[in-house]
Protein backbone atom coordinates (compact mmCIF):
# COMPACT_ATOMS: atom_id res chain seq x y z
CA UNK A 1 0.00 0.00 0.00
CA UNK A 2 1.39 3.39 -0.96
CA UNK A 3 1.59 5.94 1.86
CA UNK A 4 1.12 9.52 0.77
CA UNK A 5 3.87 11.64 2.38
CA UNK A 6 2.69 13.80 5.27
CA UNK A 7 6.07 15.08 6.42
CA UNK A 8 7.40 17.71 3.97
CA UNK A 9 10.86 17.51 2.44
CA UNK A 10 11.77 20.72 4.27
CA UNK A 11 11.16 19.16 7.71
CA UNK A 12 14.41 18.70 9.70
CA UNK A 13 14.67 14.90 9.32
CA UNK A 14 16.82 12.61 7.21
CA UNK A 15 15.28 10.28 4.65
CA UNK A 16 14.98 7.30 6.97
CA UNK A 17 13.40 9.40 9.73
CA UNK A 18 10.98 10.99 7.24
CA UNK A 19 9.93 7.57 5.93
CA UNK A 20 9.30 6.27 9.46
CA UNK A 21 7.36 9.38 10.48
CA UNK A 22 5.21 9.33 7.32
CA UNK A 23 4.14 5.78 8.11
CA UNK A 24 3.64 6.49 11.80
CA UNK A 25 1.57 9.62 11.28
CA UNK A 26 -0.53 7.97 8.57
CA UNK A 27 -1.37 5.20 10.99
CA UNK A 28 -2.00 7.70 13.79
CA UNK A 29 -4.42 9.78 11.74
CA UNK A 30 -6.21 6.67 10.49
CA UNK A 31 -6.71 5.53 14.07
CA UNK A 32 -4.70 2.37 13.40
CA UNK A 33 -1.94 0.70 15.34
CA UNK A 34 1.05 1.45 13.14
CA UNK A 35 4.07 -0.68 13.92
CA UNK A 36 7.31 0.70 12.41
CA UNK A 37 9.51 -1.63 10.47
CA UNK A 38 12.18 -3.45 12.44
CA UNK A 39 15.82 -3.35 11.50
CA UNK A 40 15.44 -5.92 8.75
CA UNK A 41 12.51 -3.99 7.30
CA UNK A 42 9.93 -6.71 7.79
CA UNK A 43 7.59 -4.60 9.90
CA UNK A 44 6.81 -7.71 11.95
CA UNK A 45 6.76 -7.69 15.72
CA UNK A 46 6.96 -11.03 17.46
CA UNK A 47 3.94 -11.45 19.71
CA UNK A 48 4.70 -14.18 22.22
CA UNK A 49 2.79 -13.23 25.40
CA UNK A 50 -0.94 -14.10 25.39
CA UNK A 51 -3.08 -11.39 27.00
CA UNK A 52 -6.86 -11.28 27.43
CA UNK A 53 -8.34 -7.83 28.14
CA UNK A 54 -11.92 -7.99 29.42
CA UNK A 55 -13.97 -4.80 29.66
CA UNK A 56 -17.11 -3.74 31.49
CA UNK A 57 -18.36 -0.47 30.08
CA UNK A 58 -21.53 1.61 30.41
CA UNK A 59 -20.66 4.68 28.32
CA UNK A 60 -17.77 3.35 26.23
CA UNK A 61 -14.83 4.79 28.19
CA UNK A 62 -13.69 1.44 29.60
CA UNK A 63 -14.02 -0.21 26.18
CA UNK A 64 -11.97 2.52 24.55
CA UNK A 65 -9.29 2.19 27.22
CA UNK A 66 -9.19 -1.58 26.80
CA UNK A 67 -8.56 -1.18 23.07
CA UNK A 68 -5.85 1.42 23.67
CA UNK A 69 -4.13 -0.92 26.12
CA UNK A 70 -4.28 -3.72 23.54
CA UNK A 71 -2.59 -1.49 20.97
CA UNK A 72 0.18 -0.53 23.36
CA UNK A 73 0.68 -4.11 24.50
CA UNK A 74 1.36 -5.42 20.99
CA UNK A 75 4.53 -3.38 20.70
CA UNK A 76 5.72 -5.08 23.91
CA UNK A 77 5.37 -8.56 22.46
CA UNK A 78 1.82 -9.31 23.64
CA UNK A 79 -0.74 -11.16 21.58
CA UNK A 80 -3.75 -9.25 22.94
CA UNK A 81 -7.48 -9.82 22.57
CA UNK A 82 -10.17 -7.40 23.75
CA UNK A 83 -13.39 -9.12 24.82
CA UNK A 84 -16.73 -7.77 26.06
CA UNK A 85 -17.39 -9.10 29.59
CA UNK A 86 -20.75 -10.35 28.29
CA UNK A 87 -18.83 -12.84 26.16
CA UNK A 88 -17.11 -14.51 29.14
CA UNK A 89 -18.94 -17.81 28.60
CA UNK A 90 -17.39 -18.16 25.12
CA UNK A 91 -13.83 -18.02 26.50
CA UNK A 92 -11.88 -21.25 27.04
CA UNK A 93 -10.42 -20.15 30.36
CA UNK A 94 -8.16 -23.21 30.59
CA UNK A 95 -6.12 -21.79 27.72
CA UNK A 96 -5.79 -18.27 29.16
CA UNK A 97 -2.80 -17.24 31.23
CA UNK A 98 -2.94 -13.45 31.60
CA UNK A 99 -6.03 -11.36 32.28
CA UNK A 100 -6.55 -7.62 32.50
CA UNK A 101 -9.97 -6.31 33.52
CA UNK A 102 -10.97 -2.72 32.69
CA UNK A 103 -14.31 -1.77 34.18
CA UNK A 104 -16.35 1.25 35.10
CA UNK A 105 -18.87 1.38 37.96
CA UNK A 106 -22.48 2.13 37.15
CA UNK A 107 -24.98 3.85 39.44
CA UNK A 108 -24.36 3.44 43.15
CA UNK A 109 -21.66 0.78 43.11
CA UNK A 110 -23.21 -1.54 40.51
CA UNK A 111 -21.60 -3.42 37.66
CA UNK A 112 -21.98 -2.02 34.13
CA UNK A 113 -24.78 -3.73 32.20
CA UNK A 114 -22.37 -5.77 30.11
CA UNK A 115 -20.40 -7.00 33.16
CA UNK A 116 -23.29 -8.07 35.41
CA UNK A 117 -23.48 -11.65 34.05
CA UNK A 118 -19.71 -12.01 34.31
CA UNK A 119 -19.83 -10.84 37.93
CA UNK A 120 -22.62 -13.31 38.78
CA UNK A 121 -20.65 -16.13 37.15
CA UNK A 122 -17.47 -15.03 38.94
CA UNK A 123 -19.18 -15.70 42.27
CA UNK A 124 -19.94 -19.34 41.38
CA UNK A 125 -17.70 -22.36 41.85
CA UNK A 126 -17.17 -22.45 38.09
CA UNK A 127 -15.01 -19.33 38.39
CA UNK A 128 -12.35 -21.37 40.16
CA UNK A 129 -11.21 -22.26 36.65
CA UNK A 130 -9.53 -18.83 36.68
CA UNK A 131 -7.25 -19.69 39.61
CA UNK A 132 -4.21 -20.20 37.37
CA UNK A 133 -4.40 -16.70 35.86
CA UNK A 134 -2.13 -13.72 36.32
CA UNK A 135 -4.36 -10.66 36.58
CA UNK A 136 -4.70 -6.96 37.24
CA UNK A 137 -7.74 -4.68 37.35
CA UNK A 138 -8.22 -1.09 36.22
CA UNK A 139 -11.32 0.51 37.76
CA UNK A 140 -13.00 3.69 36.56
CA UNK A 141 -15.23 5.68 38.88
CA UNK A 142 -16.22 9.00 40.38
CA UNK A 143 -15.29 9.99 43.94
CA UNK A 144 -18.51 11.99 44.13
CA UNK A 145 -20.23 8.63 44.68
CA UNK A 146 -20.00 6.73 47.95
CA UNK A 147 -19.08 3.40 46.37
CA UNK A 148 -16.13 4.66 44.36
CA UNK A 149 -14.85 2.14 41.77
CA UNK A 150 -16.89 -0.57 43.51
CA UNK A 151 -17.15 -2.78 40.40
CA UNK A 152 -13.40 -2.89 39.90
CA UNK A 153 -12.76 -3.49 43.60
CA UNK A 154 -15.26 -6.35 43.73
CA UNK A 155 -13.78 -8.11 40.71
CA UNK A 156 -10.22 -7.58 41.98
CA UNK A 157 -11.07 -9.05 45.40
CA UNK A 158 -12.96 -12.02 43.92
CA UNK A 159 -10.13 -12.95 41.54
CA UNK A 160 -7.74 -12.96 44.49
CA UNK A 161 -10.20 -15.01 46.55
CA UNK A 162 -10.38 -17.81 43.98
CA UNK A 163 -6.58 -18.01 43.83
CA UNK A 164 -5.59 -15.96 40.77
CA UNK A 165 -2.24 -14.19 41.05
CA UNK A 166 -2.37 -10.39 41.11
CA UNK A 167 0.64 -9.15 39.14
CA UNK A 168 -0.08 -5.47 39.84
CA UNK A 169 -2.37 -3.70 42.34
CA UNK A 170 -5.77 -2.40 41.36
CA UNK A 171 -5.81 1.16 39.99
CA UNK A 172 -8.94 3.05 41.02
CA UNK A 173 -9.29 6.04 38.71
CA UNK A 174 -11.40 9.14 39.24
CA UNK A 175 -12.96 11.20 36.42
CA UNK A 176 -9.54 12.51 35.38
CA UNK A 177 -8.37 8.96 34.80
CA UNK A 178 -5.87 9.42 31.97
CA UNK A 179 -2.58 9.78 33.89
CA UNK A 180 -3.34 7.05 36.42
CA UNK A 181 -4.57 4.66 33.72
CA UNK A 182 -1.42 5.32 31.69
CA UNK A 183 0.82 4.58 34.67
CA UNK A 184 -1.10 1.39 35.42
CA UNK A 185 -0.78 0.29 31.80
CA UNK A 186 2.97 0.91 31.75
CA UNK A 187 3.46 -0.93 35.03
CA UNK A 188 1.34 -3.91 34.00
CA UNK A 189 3.02 -4.27 30.62
CA UNK A 190 6.42 -3.92 32.26
CA UNK A 191 5.47 -6.82 34.53
CA UNK A 192 4.78 -8.94 31.43
CA UNK A 193 7.74 -7.83 29.31
CA UNK A 194 10.20 -5.66 31.27
CA UNK A 195 12.91 -5.23 28.64
CA UNK A 196 10.63 -4.83 25.65
CA UNK A 197 8.38 -2.40 27.49
CA UNK A 198 11.25 -0.23 28.63
CA UNK A 199 12.58 -0.03 25.08
CA UNK A 200 9.16 0.77 23.69
CA UNK A 201 8.51 3.47 26.28
CA UNK A 202 11.76 5.15 25.29
CA UNK A 203 10.74 5.00 21.63
CA UNK A 204 7.27 6.31 22.47
CA UNK A 205 8.77 9.24 24.34
CA UNK A 206 10.89 10.12 21.30
CA UNK A 207 7.86 9.78 19.03
CA UNK A 208 5.71 12.02 21.22
CA UNK A 209 8.47 14.62 21.26
CA UNK A 210 8.68 14.57 17.47
CA UNK A 211 4.90 14.69 16.98
CA UNK A 212 4.51 17.59 19.42
CA UNK A 213 7.30 19.42 17.59
CA UNK A 214 5.49 18.91 14.29
CA UNK A 215 2.21 20.16 15.73
CA UNK A 216 3.85 23.20 17.29
CA UNK A 217 5.46 24.11 13.98
CA UNK A 218 2.16 23.75 12.11
CA UNK A 219 3.52 20.88 10.00
CA UNK A 220 1.00 18.40 11.37
CA UNK A 221 -2.69 19.26 11.64
CA UNK A 222 -3.97 19.58 15.18
CA UNK A 223 -6.21 16.73 16.37
CA UNK A 224 -8.99 17.50 18.79
CA UNK A 225 -9.84 15.13 21.62
CA UNK A 226 -10.58 15.06 25.34
CA UNK A 227 -6.99 16.06 26.09
CA UNK A 228 -7.13 18.76 23.41
CA UNK A 229 -10.79 19.91 23.15
CA UNK A 230 -12.08 21.89 20.19
CA UNK A 231 -13.18 25.49 20.93
CA UNK A 232 -16.68 25.28 19.45
CA UNK A 233 -19.24 28.02 18.80
CA UNK A 234 -22.76 27.92 20.18
CA UNK A 235 -25.18 28.64 17.35
CA UNK A 236 -28.58 28.19 18.95
CA UNK A 237 -29.96 28.26 22.48
CA UNK A 238 -33.69 28.14 23.17
CA UNK A 239 -36.00 26.86 25.89
CA UNK A 240 -38.07 23.79 25.11
CA UNK A 241 -40.60 24.37 27.89
CA UNK A 242 -43.57 26.68 27.46
CA UNK A 243 -44.48 29.44 29.89
CA UNK A 244 -45.77 28.09 33.18
CA UNK A 245 -43.47 25.08 33.30
CA UNK A 246 -41.65 24.28 36.52
CA UNK A 247 -38.64 23.15 34.51
CA UNK A 248 -36.01 24.76 32.30
CA UNK A 249 -34.89 22.46 29.53
CA UNK A 250 -32.98 23.90 26.58
CA UNK A 251 -32.03 22.93 23.05
CA UNK A 252 -28.48 23.81 22.00
CA UNK A 253 -26.90 23.67 18.55
CA UNK A 254 -23.11 23.75 18.43
CA UNK A 255 -20.89 24.16 15.38
CA UNK A 256 -18.21 21.54 14.70
CA UNK A 257 -17.02 23.22 11.49
CA UNK A 258 -13.26 22.88 10.90
CA UNK A 259 -12.86 20.63 13.95
CA UNK A 260 -12.33 17.31 12.19
CA UNK A 261 -14.60 15.80 14.87
CA UNK A 262 -17.03 13.12 13.77
CA UNK A 263 -19.77 11.36 15.70
CA UNK A 264 -22.46 8.73 15.31
CA UNK A 265 -25.93 8.73 16.79
CA UNK A 266 -25.71 7.27 20.29
CA UNK A 267 -22.47 9.11 21.07
CA UNK A 268 -22.09 11.81 23.70
CA UNK A 269 -20.53 15.25 23.56
CA UNK A 270 -18.04 16.11 26.28
CA UNK A 271 -18.01 19.73 27.45
CA UNK A 272 -15.44 21.45 29.63
CA UNK A 273 -17.47 24.16 31.41
CA UNK A 274 -16.30 27.28 33.20
CA UNK A 275 -17.47 28.10 36.71
CA UNK A 276 -19.87 30.93 37.50
CA UNK A 277 -17.87 34.19 37.92
CA UNK A 278 -20.14 35.31 40.78
CA UNK A 279 -19.40 32.10 42.71
CA UNK A 280 -15.68 32.53 42.08
CA UNK A 281 -15.92 36.08 43.46
CA UNK A 282 -17.79 34.86 46.56
CA UNK A 283 -15.15 32.23 47.28
CA UNK A 284 -12.29 34.71 46.86
CA UNK A 285 -14.07 37.09 49.20
CA UNK A 286 -14.56 34.36 51.82
CA UNK A 287 -10.87 33.47 51.59
CA UNK A 288 -9.85 37.13 51.72
CA UNK A 289 -7.95 36.75 48.43
CA UNK A 290 -7.75 39.45 45.78
CA UNK A 291 -7.84 36.91 42.95
CA UNK A 292 -4.47 38.01 41.58
CA UNK A 293 -2.44 35.64 43.75
CA UNK A 294 -0.48 33.21 41.59
CA UNK A 295 -0.97 29.46 42.05
CA UNK A 296 0.77 26.47 40.49
CA UNK A 297 -1.28 24.59 37.92
CA UNK A 298 -0.27 20.94 38.05
CA UNK A 299 3.42 21.85 37.98
CA UNK A 300 2.84 23.46 34.62
CA UNK A 301 3.40 27.12 35.28
CA UNK A 302 1.49 29.62 37.40
CA UNK A 303 -1.77 31.48 36.80
CA UNK A 304 -3.88 33.89 38.91
CA UNK A 305 -6.11 32.03 41.37
CA UNK A 306 -9.21 33.74 39.93
CA UNK A 307 -8.55 32.10 36.54
CA UNK A 308 -7.70 28.78 38.22
CA UNK A 309 -10.99 28.73 40.13
CA UNK A 310 -12.97 29.75 37.08
CA UNK A 311 -11.53 27.29 34.58
CA UNK A 312 -9.66 24.41 36.20
CA UNK A 313 -11.14 23.38 39.56
CA UNK A 314 -14.42 22.08 40.96
CA UNK A 315 -15.55 24.82 43.32
CA UNK A 316 -18.94 23.37 44.26
CA UNK A 317 -18.68 19.94 45.89
CA UNK A 318 -16.06 19.74 48.68
CA UNK A 319 -13.44 17.04 48.20
CA UNK A 320 -12.59 14.58 51.02
CA UNK A 321 -9.21 16.33 51.32
CA UNK A 322 -10.85 19.74 51.83
CA UNK A 323 -13.26 18.31 54.40
CA UNK A 324 -10.38 16.75 56.29
CA UNK A 325 -8.36 19.99 56.24
CA UNK A 326 -11.26 22.02 57.64
CA UNK A 327 -12.26 19.25 60.06
CA UNK A 328 -8.81 19.26 61.62
CA UNK A 329 -9.27 22.96 62.41
CA UNK A 330 -12.98 23.03 63.24
CA UNK A 331 -14.32 20.74 65.97
CA UNK A 332 -17.92 20.67 64.70
CA UNK A 333 -16.98 19.38 61.24
CA UNK A 334 -14.24 17.25 62.80
CA UNK A 335 -16.87 15.38 64.83
CA UNK A 336 -18.98 14.78 61.73
CA UNK A 337 -15.99 13.24 59.94
CA UNK A 338 -15.74 10.40 62.46
CA UNK A 339 -16.57 7.05 60.79
CA UNK A 340 -19.55 6.45 63.07
CA UNK A 341 -21.05 9.82 62.03
CA UNK A 342 -21.14 8.95 58.34
CA UNK A 343 -24.91 9.38 57.98
CA UNK A 344 -24.87 12.65 59.92
CA UNK A 345 -22.15 13.98 57.60
CA UNK A 346 -24.29 13.12 54.57
CA UNK A 347 -27.25 15.01 56.01
CA UNK A 348 -25.07 18.00 56.85
CA UNK A 349 -23.52 18.20 53.38
CA UNK A 350 -26.85 17.82 51.55
CA UNK A 351 -27.42 21.05 49.65
CA UNK A 352 -24.17 22.61 50.86
CA UNK A 353 -21.17 23.56 48.75
CA UNK A 354 -17.60 24.73 49.33
CA UNK A 355 -18.72 28.34 49.78
CA UNK A 356 -20.98 27.29 52.70
CA UNK A 357 -18.09 25.58 54.49
CA UNK A 358 -15.82 28.60 54.03
CA UNK A 359 -18.43 31.02 55.34
CA UNK A 360 -19.19 28.76 58.31
CA UNK A 361 -15.52 28.36 59.31
CA UNK A 362 -13.88 31.79 58.89
CA UNK A 363 -11.21 30.81 61.42
CA UNK A 364 -9.78 28.24 58.97
CA UNK A 365 -7.06 29.84 56.86
CA UNK A 366 -5.43 28.75 53.60
CA UNK A 367 -2.64 29.97 51.41
CA UNK A 368 -3.71 30.18 47.74
CA UNK A 369 -1.66 27.10 46.80
CA UNK A 370 -2.97 25.16 49.82
CA UNK A 371 -6.55 25.89 48.83
CA UNK A 372 -6.33 24.81 45.18
CA UNK A 373 -4.37 21.70 46.17
CA UNK A 374 -7.45 20.59 48.16
CA UNK A 375 -9.83 20.92 45.18
CA UNK A 376 -10.73 18.35 42.56
CA UNK A 377 -10.13 19.11 38.91
CA UNK A 378 -13.12 20.49 37.00
CA UNK A 379 -14.24 17.45 35.06
CA UNK A 380 -15.96 17.52 31.67
CA UNK A 381 -19.68 16.79 31.48
CA UNK A 382 -21.08 14.29 29.00
CA UNK A 383 -24.37 14.96 27.20
CA UNK A 384 -26.22 12.54 24.93
CA UNK A 385 -26.19 13.91 21.39
CA UNK A 386 -29.68 14.67 20.06
CA UNK A 387 -28.84 15.08 16.35
CA UNK A 388 -27.76 12.95 13.42
CA UNK A 389 -24.74 14.07 11.37
CA UNK A 390 -26.66 12.95 8.30
CA UNK A 391 -29.34 15.60 8.85
CA UNK A 392 -27.29 18.31 10.60
CA UNK A 393 -23.87 18.22 8.99
CA UNK A 394 -21.20 20.17 10.83
CA UNK A 395 -23.38 20.53 13.93
CA UNK A 396 -24.13 18.70 17.13
CA UNK A 397 -27.37 19.21 19.11
CA UNK A 398 -27.90 18.79 22.85
CA UNK A 399 -31.01 18.62 25.04
CA UNK A 400 -30.09 19.82 28.52
CA UNK A 401 -31.98 20.30 31.76
CA UNK A 402 -30.75 23.53 33.37
CA UNK A 403 -30.09 23.14 37.09
CA UNK A 404 -31.13 26.08 39.25
CA UNK A 405 -32.40 25.74 42.80
CA UNK A 406 -32.08 27.16 46.29
CA UNK A 407 -30.77 25.50 49.45
CA UNK A 408 -29.77 26.82 52.87
CA UNK A 409 -30.81 30.30 51.78
CA UNK A 410 -28.48 30.43 48.80
CA UNK A 411 -29.19 30.14 45.05
CA UNK A 412 -27.38 27.25 43.35
CA UNK A 413 -26.49 26.69 39.72
CA UNK A 414 -25.52 23.59 37.79
CA UNK A 415 -21.94 24.15 36.61
CA UNK A 416 -22.17 22.99 32.99
CA UNK A 417 -25.88 23.51 32.34
CA UNK A 418 -25.84 27.18 33.37
CA UNK A 419 -22.53 27.70 31.56
CA UNK A 420 -24.30 26.60 28.38
CA UNK A 421 -27.52 28.48 29.13
CA UNK A 422 -26.08 31.78 30.35
CA UNK A 423 -22.50 32.31 29.18
CA UNK A 424 -21.62 30.07 26.24
CA UNK A 425 -22.72 32.52 23.54
CA UNK A 426 -19.88 34.84 24.56
CA UNK A 427 -17.28 32.09 25.17
CA UNK A 428 -15.88 29.23 23.10
CA UNK A 429 -17.10 25.85 24.34
CA UNK A 430 -14.27 23.29 24.69
CA UNK A 431 -15.77 20.05 23.35
CA UNK A 432 -14.82 16.50 22.38
CA UNK A 433 -16.74 13.46 21.15
CA UNK A 434 -17.20 10.55 23.55
CA UNK A 435 -17.84 7.39 21.56
CA UNK A 436 -20.60 5.25 23.10
CA UNK A 437 -19.75 1.80 21.79
CA UNK A 438 -22.62 0.17 23.66
CA UNK A 439 -25.47 2.43 22.51
CA UNK A 440 -25.96 1.87 18.82
CA UNK A 441 -28.80 1.42 16.36
CA UNK A 442 -29.18 -2.09 14.92
CA UNK A 443 -27.12 -2.63 11.79
CA UNK A 444 -30.19 -3.88 9.94
CA UNK A 445 -32.57 -1.01 9.22
CA UNK A 446 -35.48 -3.46 9.07
CA UNK A 447 -35.14 -4.19 12.80
CA UNK A 448 -37.84 -2.57 14.99
CA UNK A 449 -36.71 -0.43 17.93
CA UNK A 450 -38.38 0.51 21.23
CA UNK A 451 -37.07 3.69 22.88
CA UNK A 452 -37.80 4.77 26.47
CA UNK A 453 -36.65 8.33 27.04
CA UNK A 454 -38.47 10.54 29.54
CA UNK A 455 -37.34 14.14 30.01
CA UNK A 456 -33.96 14.88 28.46
CA UNK A 457 -33.64 11.12 27.93
CA UNK A 458 -35.41 11.77 24.61
CA UNK A 459 -32.16 13.27 23.28
CA UNK A 460 -30.51 10.23 21.64
CA UNK A 461 -33.87 8.99 20.36
CA UNK A 462 -34.46 12.23 18.48
CA UNK A 463 -31.07 11.46 16.88
CA UNK A 464 -32.07 7.83 16.23
CA UNK A 465 -35.27 8.90 14.48
CA UNK A 466 -33.49 11.48 12.31
CA UNK A 467 -30.84 8.90 11.41
CA UNK A 468 -33.32 6.17 10.54
CA UNK A 469 -35.22 8.58 8.29
CA UNK A 470 -32.01 9.79 6.59
CA UNK A 471 -30.83 6.27 5.72
CA UNK A 472 -34.28 5.05 4.71
CA UNK A 473 -34.55 2.43 7.46
CA UNK A 474 -37.92 0.67 7.23
CA UNK A 475 -37.99 -0.86 10.71
CA UNK A 476 -40.79 0.17 13.08
CA UNK A 477 -40.05 2.83 15.73
CA UNK A 478 -41.79 3.09 19.11
CA UNK A 479 -41.04 5.94 21.53
CA UNK A 480 -42.07 6.21 25.17
CA UNK A 481 -41.73 9.81 26.35
CA UNK A 482 -42.70 11.35 29.66
CA UNK A 483 -42.51 14.64 31.53
CA UNK A 484 -44.58 16.72 33.95
CA UNK A 485 -47.25 18.40 31.78
CA UNK A 486 -48.26 17.99 28.17
CA UNK A 487 -49.01 21.70 27.72
CA UNK A 488 -45.58 22.92 28.82
CA UNK A 489 -43.10 20.02 28.76
CA UNK A 490 -43.63 18.03 25.55
CA UNK A 491 -40.13 18.42 24.10
CA UNK A 492 -39.88 18.37 20.29
CA UNK A 493 -43.64 17.91 20.11
CA UNK A 494 -44.03 19.23 16.56
CA UNK A 495 -41.21 17.02 15.26
CA UNK A 496 -42.45 13.89 17.00
CA UNK A 497 -46.10 14.35 16.07
CA UNK A 498 -45.16 14.95 12.44
CA UNK A 499 -43.09 11.74 12.47
CA UNK A 500 -46.07 9.94 13.97
CA UNK A 501 -48.52 11.37 11.42
CA UNK A 502 -46.37 10.23 8.50
CA UNK A 503 -45.79 6.81 10.14
CA UNK A 504 -42.02 7.16 10.54
CA UNK A 505 -42.72 6.98 14.28
CA UNK A 506 -44.94 3.90 14.44
CA UNK A 507 -46.07 4.41 18.03
CA UNK A 508 -45.76 7.38 20.39
CA UNK A 509 -46.68 6.59 24.00
CA UNK A 510 -46.59 9.53 26.40
CA UNK A 511 -46.84 9.84 30.18
CA UNK A 512 -47.30 13.30 31.72
CA UNK A 513 -47.09 12.76 35.45
CA UNK A 514 -48.78 15.95 36.73
CA UNK A 515 -51.75 16.07 34.37
CA UNK A 516 -53.89 13.89 36.64
CA UNK A 517 -54.21 13.24 40.36
CA UNK A 518 -52.30 9.96 40.17
CA UNK A 519 -48.79 10.23 38.76
CA UNK A 520 -48.20 8.25 35.58
CA UNK A 521 -44.71 7.45 34.31
CA UNK A 522 -43.25 5.73 31.26
CA UNK A 523 -43.03 2.36 33.02
CA UNK A 524 -46.80 2.48 33.57
CA UNK A 525 -47.37 3.04 29.84
CA UNK A 526 -45.11 0.08 29.11
CA UNK A 527 -47.21 -2.16 31.34
CA UNK A 528 -50.41 -0.90 29.68
CA UNK A 529 -49.00 -2.02 26.31
CA UNK A 530 -47.47 -5.25 27.64
CA UNK A 531 -48.88 -7.58 25.00
CA UNK A 532 -47.79 -5.44 22.05
CA UNK A 533 -44.39 -4.68 23.56
CA UNK A 534 -43.79 -8.39 24.07
CA UNK A 535 -44.77 -9.01 20.46
CA UNK A 536 -42.20 -6.45 19.30
CA UNK A 537 -39.50 -8.09 21.40
CA UNK A 538 -40.36 -11.51 20.02
CA UNK A 539 -40.10 -10.12 16.48
CA UNK A 540 -36.51 -9.04 17.19
CA UNK A 541 -36.93 -5.46 18.42
CA UNK A 542 -34.04 -3.69 20.16
CA UNK A 543 -34.92 -2.05 23.48
CA UNK A 544 -33.27 1.23 24.52
CA UNK A 545 -33.41 3.31 27.70
CA UNK A 546 -31.97 6.76 28.32
CA UNK A 547 -32.18 8.92 31.43
CA UNK A 548 -31.95 8.79 35.21
CA UNK A 549 -30.17 5.69 36.50
CA UNK A 550 -31.18 5.84 40.14
CA UNK A 551 -34.95 5.56 39.72
CA UNK A 552 -36.32 5.66 36.17
CA UNK A 553 -33.98 3.08 34.65
CA UNK A 554 -34.59 0.65 37.53
CA UNK A 555 -38.37 1.12 37.30
CA UNK A 556 -38.27 0.55 33.53
CA UNK A 557 -36.17 -2.58 34.02
CA UNK A 558 -38.64 -3.90 36.59
CA UNK A 559 -41.50 -3.20 34.18
CA UNK A 560 -39.67 -5.02 31.38
CA UNK A 561 -39.28 -8.11 33.57
CA UNK A 562 -42.99 -8.00 34.50
CA UNK A 563 -44.00 -7.71 30.84
CA UNK A 564 -41.91 -10.74 29.92
CA UNK A 565 -43.44 -12.69 32.82
CA UNK A 566 -47.06 -11.75 32.12
CA UNK A 567 -47.30 -11.28 28.35
CA UNK A 568 -44.62 -13.90 27.69
CA UNK A 569 -46.03 -16.34 30.27
CA UNK A 570 -42.64 -16.92 31.86
CA UNK A 571 -41.40 -17.46 35.40
CA UNK A 572 -39.35 -14.79 37.17
CA UNK A 573 -36.16 -16.80 36.54
CA UNK A 574 -37.03 -17.28 32.87
CA UNK A 575 -37.73 -13.55 32.53
CA UNK A 576 -34.35 -12.79 34.08
CA UNK A 577 -32.68 -15.14 31.61
CA UNK A 578 -34.61 -13.56 28.72
CA UNK A 579 -33.39 -10.07 29.71
CA UNK A 580 -29.83 -11.37 30.10
CA UNK A 581 -30.04 -12.78 26.57
CA UNK A 582 -31.31 -9.42 25.25
CA UNK A 583 -28.27 -7.76 26.81
CA UNK A 584 -25.79 -10.34 25.52
CA UNK A 585 -27.21 -9.90 22.01
CA UNK A 586 -26.96 -6.11 22.44
CA UNK A 587 -30.74 -5.82 22.02
CA UNK A 588 -31.12 -4.13 25.42
CA UNK A 589 -28.95 -1.03 25.65
CA UNK A 590 -28.97 1.78 28.19
CA UNK A 591 -27.53 5.29 28.26
CA UNK A 592 -28.16 6.14 31.91
CA UNK A 593 -26.62 8.59 34.33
Amino acid sequence: MKIEPLIPETAPFNGEQRLWLNGYVAGLLAGKNFVPANQNGSGKNAATIPLLILFGSQTGTAEKLAKQIAKESKSCGCNSRVVDANEHAKIDWSKETNLLVVTSTYGDGDMPDNAQNFWEWLQTDAAKSLAHLNFSVLGLGDTNYEHFCAAGKKIDARLEQIGAKRIHPLADCDLDYEAKAKNWTNDVLTAFAPEKNLTQRREDAKTVEIIESLRASGTLREEFSKSNPFPARLLTNYRLNSNGSQKETRHFEISLEDSGLNYEVGDALGIFPKNCPELVADILRALNFSGDEMVSLNNNGEIPIRKALKEFYDITKPSPELLKYIGERNSVLGELLLPERKDDLKKFLWGREIIDLLLATPEVKFSPDEFVALLKKLAPRLYSISSSPKTHAGQVHLTVSIVRHESHGRKRKGVASTFLADRAMENPIPVFVQTSYGFRLPANGETPIIMVGPGTGVAPFRAFLHERRAVGAKGKNWLFFGEQRVATDFYYRDELEKMFSDAHLTKLSTAFSRDQSEKIYVQHRMLEHATELWSWLESGAHFYVCGDASRMAKDVDDALHKIIETAGNKSADDAKAYVAKLKSEKRYQRDVY
